[in-house]
């Protein structure tokens, strides 16, 4: 089946609004094995939607459409798809009623103009809304399948999910199933020299990298006419992908790096504390992020200043003068400050040159140390990382969580 996205609202075109509906949408379809070939963008007009939608009904068998499902004028992705079809627009008591429930519970009164939403193409079924007040579309004519959804990502997300994606799936004797792997410290072209040869021979399943900031994901996919069919595939491929890359593997679904160690921690009740300078708080910011934390995160402290260094960590001054801030010697110092001062199992500590500035030939920017203490052993890993600040701040961030996974496991 071959699939196709429409996003229409002039304000993504011009830039206001974000479109991580396409996102959504392909990564979701891809799973079932609809295979998404054009994503388009048209503003809220109503001559060049209609060649749009022209050009997506000849091309594709699956069209997905978000955005103008609202009250207003330019709200025209439903009539314009009733065009295309040659359909009538018809009243949708249950919708209506619906709509006016939806005005009464919040105490608000409704315009003339939210009945446009309850008006919907001939023989078309509903997909329900429960989050606002624009139901969703399905209309199946001429071989070809259209869904009609809202934009905001809190309303089309769940609809997609629970109405679509069933939908979808009995429409296809085979059915896809994909594993993910998570992995940090090892780079995207690193990782695809490993299992080259399993990707150049790839059949059933296949296999696709995707670099994100800090890490790499690995999705493998197999297709079946049943689980137990594709399950053994997968299970045959986990094993050969294991084999190459298993150390660097964190997780098996989709979660981050940080959530996967803080599991860690507080399963192992290890607490831990941590000295931030070239991340700027990052690693505590995100080991928050997690609810309980507190039972295992004492305290985390961002020692930006040389000074700072040596009034909170102890850092010695003779340090700073002749191996300076961004040495192996300090972090070994911040490392030990946090310890004689929080008494936490684990101590991090990260010092570097984030940039864009402040480089010198000597310690460019990207240099960055980043040490870990644990159980009276220390570690102090120097790399040389690329990208902008905000880039090297993440690597660096991510760099201490997977140094922390690692003592962990290896403990």
């Amino acid at each position: 089946m071959r699939g196709e996205i429409i996003n229409v609202g002039t304000e993504i075109l011009i830039g206001d609004i974000l479109n991580s509906n396409a996102q959504y949408i392909s990564r979701e379809l891809s799973r079932i094995g609809i295979s998404i070939y054009y994503h388009t963008t048209v503003g809220d007009n109503p001559t060049r939607l209609q060649q749009v939608l022209q050009q997506a009904k000849e091309r594709s068998d699956l069209v997905v459409l978000t955005g103008g499902l609202g009250p207003t004028q330019d709200d025209l992705t439903k009539e314009s798809v009733a065009e295309l079809f040659g359909l009538d627009m018809i009243l949708h008591e249950e919708s209506k009623v619906k709509i006016q429930g939806f005005f009464q519970r919040i105490s608000a009164e409704m315009t003339q103009n939210n009945l446009k939403q309850a008006y919907m193409p001939e023989g078309a079924r509903i997909i329900p809304n429960d989050n606002g007040t624009a139901p969703g579309i399905l209309l199946e004519k001429d071989n070809k399948i259209f869904i009609l959804l809202p934009g905001p990502p809190r309303e089309l997300i769940p609809m997609f999910r629970d109405f679509c994606i069933p939908y979808l799936q009995d429409k296809s004797p085979i059915k896809f199933y994909s594993r993910y792997y998570k992995i940090s410290g090892l780079g995207e072209s690193a990782l695809e020299d490993r299992l080259l040869d399993i990707i150049d021979g790839q059949t059933n399943p296949t296999i696709a990298t995707y670099a994100k900031p800090g890490e790499v994901m690995l999705r493998i996919t197999a297709n079946g006419n049943t689980s137990e069919e594709a399950t053994k595939l997968l299970d045959e491929m986990d094993h050969q992908v294991m084999d190459r890359i298993g150390s660097w593997v964190y997780a098996k679904e989709d979660l981050s790096l940080h959530e996967v160690v803080a599991s860690m921690l507080m399963e192992k009740d290890c607490s831990i504390s941590v000295a931030e300078s070239c991340t700027g708080g990052l690693i505590a910011a995100k080991l928050t992020e997690i609810p309980g934390i507190s039972s295992i995160f004492h305290s985390g402290i961002v020692c930006y200043s040389n000074a700072s260094k040596s009034d909170y960590l102890g850092v010695k001054e003779e340090t700073l003068e002749k191996y300076g801030a961004v040495s192996r010697e300090c972090a070994m110092e911040m490392l030990a400050g946090l310890l004689k001062n929080n008494k936490t199992k684990i101590a991090v500590a990260t010092t570097g040159i984030a940039g864009p500035g402040g480089g010198s030939e000597e310690k460019p920017v990207g240099l960055v140390f980043v040490g870990i203490a644990y159980k009276g052993k220390m570690e102090v890993h120097e790399v040389r990382l690329h990208g902008n600040r905000q880039q090297i701040q993440e690597r660096s961030a991510n760099m201490a969580f997977n140094m922390v996974r690692k003592m962990l496991e290896n403990d």
